[in-house]
């Protein structure tokens, strides 16, 4: 069982107006940056940085977050991994969900309650996010190192959507906390298994 840690980017301003983002390369914003100063790695990973390969999505916001909260030994190891990219939301990004909500009216509920294969206009949906990470955790599992990557949130949900035979209708397993780490383990092939979610990163006063 290789461990697996991913860790959601930290707040941009589309974050904060509501707005989706997807493949939309939006950076972290001021508010952003200086949350993600006060976080820290978990101990145990912290302690043995050298023992972790290091992986972002290409995505700026999580990009940025990795170099902020990354120990300098782990920042030239760190790669950009495409498979681990936000859901993409089609002609939906940029906009407001609660718009959207409010303007499919019914059409836009029974779409959503489709779970797995949920697919925002011109988009994809969660099982296809499951089908593109598949071939990257499969190699990962081979190679037997274990992983902190820096993603996105709809990325997150699609592995312990996986990893707990969630079909994503009706309630969730958990509920993803902000400013968390959480932990999977990858069995042989790259299946992944919860081990932990939602690890605090201690927050301490943030640096100068």
């Amino acid at each position: 069982m290789v461990p697996l840690v991913l860790i959601r980017h930290g707040p941009t301003d589309w974050n904060a107006a509501g707005r989706i983002q997807g493949h939309t390369d939006v950076p972290l914003s001021e508010a952003g940056r200086r949350a993600v100063r006060t976080w820290r790695l978990p101990t145990e990973i912290a302690e043995a940085v050298d023992d972790w390969d290091w992986l972002t999505s290409p995505l700026s916001r999580t990009l940025e977050t990795a170099e902020i909260l990354l120990p300098s030994a782990a920042r030239a190891s760190l790669r950009h991994e495409p498979a681990l990219i936000e859901m993409y939301w089609g002609s939906w990004e940029g906009q407001a969900l609660a718009d959207i909500r409010r303007a499919g009216g019914t059409e836009t509920i029974e779409a959503e309650a489709r779970g797995l294969d949920f697919c925002p206009p011109g988009g994809e949906s969660p099982r296809q996010v499951q089908t593109r990470l598949a071939p990257l955790f499969a190699a990962l599992a081979a190679r037997g190192r274990p992983v902190v990557a820096v993603t996105h949130k709809g990325v997150i949900r699609a592995v312990m959507a996986r990893a707990a035979g969630w079909d994503m209708v009706g309630q969730a397993p958990a509920k993803l906390r902000y400013a968390c780490a959480h932990r999977f383990a990858l069995e042989t092939g790259g299946t992944p298994r919860i081990e932990r979610l939602n690890i605090p990163l201690r927050h301490t006063e943030a640096s100068a």
